[in-house]
């Protein structure tokens, strides 16, 4: 039997024109059935819902997923399914069901504005790329953004633009995307009730939220929750990947694309504290991080069919990072680092093209500069990237630099990190000397950002200490105030940083 959906080439049946995979639905306002056999499952139908106020876990809004293949065991695991996965398009009377319906007036206005937008939105790309947030970590996870104008200082009745309910925690980053913010919770017991939700940037108003039922373990660390994996979004709309191996890939007005249950398709997926990694985006590819315990790998998932077009075998063991991306010629290498060591894989093939010692790293991100990796090693280390792969050993480690946590940060001729108990260094990026090591309040998971000649640094209690990255020293501009949980790393985008607690989404600036 072949590995479940592992494909290296398109599927010769399905035609080049057809519209988006939508999985068979299941029926609304019912309980959450098992599949008997392997197949998809669809949104529901959407119900009314008072503006303001978030959608209840047990109302089953939105999309309500049973097992692909595979009954349910007490422990929330799914039996081994011995099937390979159904990603295909929907029989006839299911395309039927499933047509767009006629979109109403909102407003005075056609809703189909927004896909004037999204033309827009195509034929600006490259503006909106630098306007947008992505990913974990904004654009290729470096946690820069070109904005300016950013706000030093804010609290919970200053400075806000809009702040909205979430449903339930979550310690995955917002991000944005052509006027959208996408965020990721988990709810229940269990914690196995996944949301996906979407709203206006520019407004705060909610757009749509939508449900699973979890498939896979939900044991993880009290620190963590299944929403730990950061959404990945495009201008069609969000890939959201969960610690229980759920991916599901909703458009951007909220319906499902296609869904995938990873440990229906891979039973022995495991990690006894949860999983983290995020998924990146790379043309039509998804690039989805599964290193865990059990059968782990590194796959891209076509965006459209959500079928593999490729899939690289990895050790078995535990992993945090989040890959990320560098232009080699007219290629593209996806950088993985983890335990086993830092591998670059090509993006179209999946074929490894080399690998390094140089980093072992299993929770922080490296982070890219030009031609420079750094890669948390015990310290920072700088190591110089070539066509032929990484420098065998760094140009310099900053043994002082020390991340937990959260990832290092470059930006503007400098490198940045903060250990989980608040101790935050800056180094220079040319030299690897350290500039200070000074302490801020709180524990800290989330990653530093920085734009406008400013790094913030959010502790996990709501707190977020202002830097000046241009002055010479250790200088706090400000230190700001946000009621709530904060483990995600922020998110920079349109003029504004977004800011997600275990009960809100706060829009600061204007």
């Amino acid at each position: 039997m072949r590995d479940p959906g592992d494909v290296r080439h398109r599927d010769p049946d399905l035609p080049e024109r057809e519209a988006p995979v939508r999985a068979r639905g299941v029926p609304p306002r019912r309980p959450v059935r098992l599949a008997r056999r392997q197949g998809h499952a669809a949104e529901g139908r959407e119900r009314a819902h008072p503006e303001g106020v978030p959608e209840q876990p047990d109302g089953a809004v939105g999309a309500n997923l049973g097992v692909p293949g595979a009954r349910v065991r007490p422990d929330r695991r799914p039996a081994p399914a011995g099937a390979e996965g159904d990603h295909r398009r929907p029989r006839a009377d299911d395309q039927a069901r499933l047509r767009p319906r006629r979109r109403r007036k909102e407003g005075g206005e056609e809703v189909t504005r927004y896909l004037l937008t999204f033309a827009l939105a195509s034929a600006l790309a490259p503006a909106l790329a630098a306007a947008d947030w992505p990913q974990f970590k904004g654009p290729n996870a470096t946690g820069v953004s070109t904005e300016k104008g950013l706000p030093a200082e804010w609290g919970k009745d200053k400075g806000v633009a809009w702040q909205a309910k979430l449903p339930a925690r979550g310690v995955s980053s917002p991000v944005v995307v052509a006027g959208r913010v996408y965020v990721t919770c988990s709810s229940g017991v269990r914690d196995d009730r996944l949301h996906v939700l979407c709203f206006d940037a520019g407004t705060g108003k909610q757009l749509w939220h939508r449900q699973l039922q979890a498939t896979g373990g939900t044991a993880a660390h009290p620190k963590s929750c299944m929403a730990a994996n950061t959404p990945v979004a495009d201008a069609d709309g969000v890939y959201a990947l969960f610690a229980t191996g759920d991916l599901a890939a909703f458009d951007a007005d909220g319906t499902l694309r296609w869904y995938r249950s990873l440990v229906g398709d891979y039973p022995t997926i495991t990690n006894q504290i949860g999983m983290a990694a995020s998924p990146i985006l790379v043309g039509d590819k998804l690039i989805v991080p599964m290193d865990n315990a059990g059968e782990s790998f590194l796959a891209a998932v076509d965006t459209k069919y959500g079928k593999n077009v490729w899939k690289a075998e990895r050790p078995r063991d535990s992993n945090w990072t989040t890959p990320i991306t560098r232009a080699v010629g007219s290629t593209t290498e996806v950088l993985f680092d983890g335990p086993s060591g830092l591998t670059a894989y090509d993006a179209a093939s999946g074929d490894k093209r080399w690998s390094s010692k140089a980093s072992k790293g299993s929770i922080p991100t490296g982070t890219l500069d030009g031609d420079t990796l750094y890669l948390p090693t015990g310290g920072v280390s700088a190591f110089k990237l070539g066509a032929q792969g990484v420098a065998e050993k760094p140009s310099w480690t900053a043994k002082d630099v020390q991340s937990g946590m959260p990832s290092p940060l470059v930006y503007l001729g400098r490198v940045y990190a903060v250990t989980g108990q608040g101790l935050v260094s800056c180094a220079e990026t040319k030299t690897g000397k350290t500039l200070y090591k000074e302490r801020l309040k709180g524990a800290f998971s989330a990653s530093p950002v920085a734009a406008d000649g400013k790094v913030y640094f959010l502790n996990e209690t709501g707190s977020c200490a202002v830097l000046d990255a241009k002055a010479d020293g250790f200088e706090v501009l400000a230190t700001n105030d946000l009621p709530g949980e904060t483990l995600g790393t922020p998110a920079i985008a349109r003029g504004r940083i977004f800011i997600r607690t275990d009960k809100a989404l706060y829009a600061i600036g204007k």
